[in-house]
């Protein structure tokens, strides 16, 4: 809605620095009202020594703060090649990636139906992209096709990896408040993307950095729903997963296919109908088959020792009860119980 004849009047890149200027304004509101209910004995939140320290500790958060400054550059491109359905249902590609992602930095540990149900999901997002593109049509120089699935693999793998290493950020100081982890992230974002308007203005000339130019109620509009999505991915990252982000954008793809349509009188082919059934299949036998982790077989052995050492102890006390206790230990072994719930 706020391209003018198939373009951008206004820069990407301002729209993106407004964005998390919004989201710090979010932050630092959601800090003092978090402040305001700490209980007695809590640690302060608002102090000049619990900020220095969580922003040392927090650091690491400018890693995805870069990488998500190119997405959301890249997203604006993608617009310019595909329509929003498109876009949408193509950013699930990035499931696969992180799960790879996931394994490799994180060692999540995924099940034999689990990466049929990415698969599955990938085989969805490729029928809905058959004739997704424009004929004829071209951009940057560069045949579309060639320039669409070149800004496609960067749309991909970039926002896969800032994810990921978002997730690890977060967990990895999880007793530090999300909103004051998210004033750290957002303000590199913005520190990044402001660095982008400079350069930018450089450049193109001084002009180009008027940040409000070209903007109008549908700029706005966007800036509100994007500070909005990233506020929530934020929650997904800490509290859940990943991949389970990305499945819950699935559910909108519907809604983005459906406004598309009905907004800009796109058409919801056979190819959409399939694509999005199939991966609404791949969403539930992942959901429905999540596994867990197992204890390391060492702590069970270590476990059955200080068992076996109880038992031999209360042999000294009671020798009825020793024999009891002896019998149910070997009649229990084959089930063992994880040290620590799951």
């Amino acid at each position: 809605m706020s391209k003018v004849d198939g373009k951008f009047k206004f820069s990407p890149i301002s729209v993106n620095f407004l964005t998390e200027i919004t989201k710090i304004i979010f932050a630092i509101i959601m800090l003092f009202i978090q402040a305001r209910r700490l209980k007695v004995g809590d640690k302060p939140l608002l102090t000049v020594s619990t900020f220095m320290q969580a922003a040392r500790n927090n650091v690491l958060l400018a890693v995805p703060a870069f990488l998500y400054a190119i997405n959301n550059y890249l997203k604006f491109i993608m617009q310019l090649y595909f329509n929003p359905a498109s876009v949408k249902m193509l950013s699930n590609l990035k499931v696969l990636v992180i799960a790879v992602l996931l394994k490799i930095i994180m060692r999540r540990r995924f099940s034999t139906i689990q990466w049929e149900a990415l698969a599955l999901l990938l085989i969805g997002i490729s029928v809905n992209q058959l004739k997704s593109l424009p004929e004829g049509s071209s951009t940057l120089g560069l045949p579309v096709a060639a320039g669409a699935y070149l800004y496609t693999l960067f749309f991909v793998t970039v926002p896969a990896l800032a994810s990921v290493y978002n997730e690890k950020a977060l967990k990895s100081q999880f007793d530090t408040s999300i909103y004051l982890q998210n004033l750290f992230l957002y303000g590199y974002g913005a520190i990044f993307n402001f660095l982008g308007l400079v350069i930018t203005a450089i450049i193109q000339g001084p002009s180009s950095f008027n940040i409000l130019e070209g903007h109008s109620k549908a700029t706005m509009f966007l800036i509100c729903n994007n500070a909005a999505q990233g506020i929530l991915s934020s929650f997904f990252f800490k509290y859940a997963d990943t991949i389970l982000k990305k499945y819950s954008s699935t559910i909108a793809t519907i809604f983005t296919g459906v406004a598309s349509a009905v907004l800009f009188g796109h058409t919801l082919t056979i190819n959409f109908v399939l694509g999005i059934s199939i991966v609404i299949i791949s969403m539930h036998q992942y959901l429905s088959n999540q596994i867990k982790d197992v204890v390391p077989s060492s702590k069970v052995e270590m476990a059955d020792v200080h068992d076996h050492s109880r038992v031999k102890e209360s042999a000294c006390v009671n020798v009825t009860d020793s024999v009891a206790s002896e019998a149910k230990h070997r009649h229990g072994s084959d089930e063992r119980q994880p040290l620590l719930p799951v």
